[in-house]
């Protein structure tokens, strides 16, 4: 009798276990299981035939453009790959930062600026030549091999940087400062303080940020578990909007598995930041034109198909008649052929009439 209870105590013991693994398993499962149906949704359906190019896309161009690796036979391809494009506005890697936010002298820094100025005029009168400027951002006390915006000297040189490549002739600065933890005030005193420098010489303020909240405050929760602030909150977001002529979503780099996942979770990404821009700012959906495999981006899920179609799928339901938008084109020397056809045939050549 006493084997018997025994018996059924252990029973009652491995059945609550499998119930137990079983729940673990529903809540890990469910959620996820839940998000992908979601994202496959936003994936579904088309686009209106106006989200189509509106001729403000962007590229971003390696630092080989300005220190003596490119010549005219490269300005010269770049013209002809650009033709007929939407593609306005070109970012320079003119940097990087010193972590004190100062720059090298033009000669150090970018030696060969004004020649490609110059070059890009001639070959491409329509198009704009930023300078783009970007450094790691610390955070903790004692933490280094970065740059800190809670250091006021720090903020002043940054602006005295921007002065640098303005004077050297650039018609524009780009900044892309990371991580960029949501709800920084001194990247916002920063951007208060580069808007009026930036602008007062005719020259346009531009930034690359992360992507916002796919449900709110997932960046806190994000932050507690894994340390790393994958996203920012999409209030911050429209802060920064209201502060820049130009802001660029970095929507790749989401570890998604699946093109499907990721062209929904794109046009989720166009949702919100459309809501958030504000008129008066372009607003940039960057693309993967890139193939580096890695935990936060495989190249088979995140692909410029996928891209372009999630970001048309955004643009159509949130806000199809907004004229200050584009794509922003990441990055010119690792691009493909494939990438180029992917951009073209699915975002279209601009309405010249």
């Amino acid at each position: 009798m006493h084997q018997r209870g025994k018996t059924t105590a252990r029973r009652r013991g491995r059945r609550a276990v499998k119930w137990a693994a079983w729940t673990v398993a529903v809540l890990l499962v469910l959620p996820v299981t839940v998000a992908g149906a979601a994202l496959r949704a936003q994936y579904a359906g088309e686009a209106a035939p106006g989200a189509m190019t509106r001729g403000r896309d962007a590229l971003w161009l390696g630092h080989a453009w300005v220190d003596g690796r490119r010549d005219a036979s490269d300005v010269a391809a770049l013209r002809r790959r650009l033709a007929g494009s939407g593609i306005r506005d070109l970012y320079v890697h003119a940097g990087p930062l010193e972590h004190d936010g100062t720059l090298p002298p033009a000669r150090r820094a970018y030696p060969r600026a004004r020649w490609l100025i110059t070059a890009l005029h001639r070959a491409l009168p329509s198009v704009r030549v930023h300078a783009w400027l970007g450094d790691r951002l610390v955070y903790e006390p004692g933490q280094r091999g970065g740059l800190r915006l809670s250091d006021a000297s720090a903020r002043r040189a940054i602006v005295a940087s921007a002065r640098q490549v303005l004077a050297a002739g650039f018609a524009g600065v780009h900044l892309d400062l990371e991580p960029l933890h949501s709800g920084n005030a001194d990247y916002l005193r920063l951007l208060d303080r580069l808007g009026p420098v930036v602008r007062g010489r005719g020259a346009v303020l531009s930034v690359a940020v992360h992507q916002i909240d796919p449900l709110p405050g997932l960046h806190t929760v994000s932050g507690a578990l894994t340390g790393h602030r994958k996203w920012i909150s999409q209030r911050f977001f429209g802060q920064v909007a209201r502060r820049v002529d130009q802001i660029a979503l970095m929507s790749y780099d989401t570890g998604l598995p699946a093109e499907s996942l990721y062209g929904g979770y794109v046009a989720q990404q166009t949702r919100l930041a459309l809501a958030a821009t504000g008129r008066h700012t372009d607003l940039l959906m960057g693309l993967p034109f890139f193939h580096t495999e890695s935990v936060g981006h495989h190249a088979s899920a995140e692909t410029v198909r996928a891209a372009v179609r999630g970001i048309r799928l955004g643009l159509t339901r949130e806000d199809r008649d907004r004229r200050r938008f584009g794509m922003a084109l990441y990055v010119d020397f690792a691009a493909t052929e494939e990438d180029w056809a992917a951009y073209g045939s699915g975002w279209g050549r601009p309405d010249r009439s």
